[in-house]
């Protein structure tokens, strides 16, 4: 059967490149991609998902935002002042910044942002009536005692935002698309319709949606930013996304000319576009460009450490030796060769993805193939060649059944058995948030660019289901020296800070890291300027197209 899948995929590919693309857009020049999955909203109070933070993206703007490199840099706020305590942020609004035009400031007209449209678009995530998922986003930020944020506008060009503490990741945070600015007329206007309706300041303007059809975003002709020769941006005339679901539908679409851009590697034409050291296949070099970059994605596998699991399970994953024996007993080069087609990069520097400084500083002894430390460790842990070792489950979903049954072969080498347990994504998720799974694979995609965002994953006070601590490591020394951390704000003693709790969480070996992955992204040689960015961000105010000729 797979024979003869691959086959037809392949004849399917052949008569699709005989054919001609309709140039439907003759004399605009249209951005054209796929979303495998409908987005949710385009109010980026709910901009949760990473299609969801993509589109949005194009539509609004917040007071910073993060350049290629992951550096902060102005967006709305033209510059800003922190204070000594690292408490008080005080930032300083560029003036020629307007909303979108809309019924909601009358007809055909617009206004100018001023610094209270952010007192009311940060109030908003934290508003229990609305039910943001980004709620969480302003944690840091102190509040009245009427439970709103300590958040003012000292003029129309003037923002202060107060915290409880100081917090260097803060302009971070600020930088997601959940802080974007929101006119208060329009919201209001729209009511519970803004999600499909959006109003905001961004490079492109909201024209039409059909829910898993199509969205349609048109060039915003009075965006304020210019490129380094004074040009207006964007260069785009639209952007136009289609939702189709089949991966491989989707792919055929972008190889036939109807799509611009294609991302990440998904469904069976991984192997039809890429070979097995990732690079293109030669048939396709000339018509596309790879871009691949450092994705703020660590993918592993978790170990349930909680105390009570592990007494009422008598599980043998207790035992550290054991637990570092899984981690030296395959080898993630080859995992990634031949089952990801080499995209991603082996988890050789604990749980800190490559992309983020304290990565940068190197140093960290971590997990690599090493055969004879894993018959030695079995050893001391009282089952030599696994023998007298009962099996192990592992939980995971079908996406990733390849992967655990890589690792399953190669631990069977030494007498370790794993049960393969595969579920449903919610099923699997709700299994290791409750605490009901000895070992289960999991993925933490960064929210902002700084390692504060993984090592808090391993903090006591996180522990699932109220956080994102699935392992329930729980160390006094690693919590005292993370709240030491947070209140460095030298960041390059920060990142060594950072390092020390990355190894710590090896040394305990709470997970077993498999690869830090990769953005990958196909573009067309007509496309240029696309850019690419460690958080997989789509930015496409900077990008052209070439006119095409059929």
């Amino acid at each position: 059967m797979p024979f003869i899948k691959e086959t037809s995929f392949l004849v399917l590919l052949s008569f699709l490149l005989a054919c001609h693309s309709e140039n439907r857009y003759e004399g605009k020049s249209i951005f054209r991609y796929n979303i495998g999955e409908n987005i949710t909203s385009l109010d980026p109070a709910f901009a949760r998902s990473l299609d969801n933070v993509s589109t949005v993206n194009q539509i609004f703007n917040g007071l910073v935002e993060l350049d290629s490199n992951l550096q902060i840099v102005p967006s709305i706020a033209e510059y800003w002042e922190i204070s000594k305590d690292g408490k008080r942020y005080t930032f300083y609004l560029r003036e020629d910044v307007y909303f979108h035009k809309s019924e909601a400031f009358g007809k055909d007209s617009s206004r100018r942002v001023v610094a209270g449209d952010f007192v009311y678009s940060l109030n908003r995530l934290v508003d229990e009536k609305l039910i943001s998922p980004g709620k969480w986003v302003m944690n840091a930020v102190a509040r009245n005692q009427d439970g709103s944020l300590k958040i003012k506008a000292l003029n129309k060009k003037t923002l202060e935002i107060e915290l409880n503490e100081k917090f260097p990741p803060f302009l971070g945070i600020l930088s997601m698309q959940y802080c974007a600015v929101v006119p208060e007329e329009a919201v209001r206007y729209y009511g519970n319709d803004f999600r499909s309706n959006p109003i905001g300041t961004g490079p492109f303007k909201f024209k039409y949606w059909k829910e898993n059809g199509k969205l349609i975003l048109l060039k915003n002709e009075h965006y304020f930013e210019v490129d380094a020769q004074g040009n207006s941006l964007p260069y785009l005339d639209a952007v136009a996304i289609s939702f189709i679901k089949d991966q491989e539908v989707s792919f055929l679409n972008f190889i036939k000319g109807d799509f611009d851009y294609l991302s990440g590697l998904k469904g069976s034409y991984k192997d039809e576009i890429l070979n097995s050291n990732g690079e293109l296949m030669d048939k396709y070099k000339d018509r596309f460009n790879l871009i691949k970059s450092p994705y703020l994605n660590s993918e592993y596998l978790g170990f349930n450490l909680d105390s009570t699991y592990l007494e009422e399970t008598q599980s043998p994953l207790k035992d550290i030796n054991l637990r570092r024996a899984i981690n030296y007993g395959f080898d993630r080069h080859k995992m990634l060769k031949y089952l990801r087609n080499g995209i991603g990069i082996q988890a050789d520097q604990g749980f800190i993805p490559k992309g983020l400084a304290a990565y940068e500083i190197g140093g960290i002894k971590g997990f690599s193939y090493q055969p004879d430390s894993t018959v030695k460790l079995l050893e001391r842990a009282g089952y030599p060649m696994g023998e007298g070792l009962p099996s192990i489950t592992l939980s995971t979903t079908s996406e990733y059944q390849d992967l655990s049954k890589y690792i399953q072969h190669q631990l069977s080498n030494f007498g370790i058995t794993i049960k393969i347990d595969v579920n449903q994504a919610a099923i699997n998720n709700e299994l290791i948030a409750n605490n009901k799974t000895a070992f289960f694979r999991k993925s933490w995609v960064a929210d902002y660019p700084d390692a504060e965002n993984y090592l808090s994953l391993f903090l006591s006070e996180n522990f699932s289901p109220s956080g994102p601590n699935y392992t329930h490591f729980s160390n006094s020394t690693y919590d005292s020296l993370f709240q030491y951390a947070m209140s460095i704000y030298d960041d390059s003693s920060r990142q060594y800070l950072y390092q020390e709790l990355n190894q710590m969480i090896i040394d305990e070996a709470a997970i077993v890291p498999l690869f830090y992955d990769e953005v990958v992204r196909f573009v067309p040689k007509y496309i240029s300027n696309l850019g690419i960015n460690s958080m997989n961000l789509m930015v496409l105010k900077y990008t052209r197209k070439e006119e095409v000729h059929q």
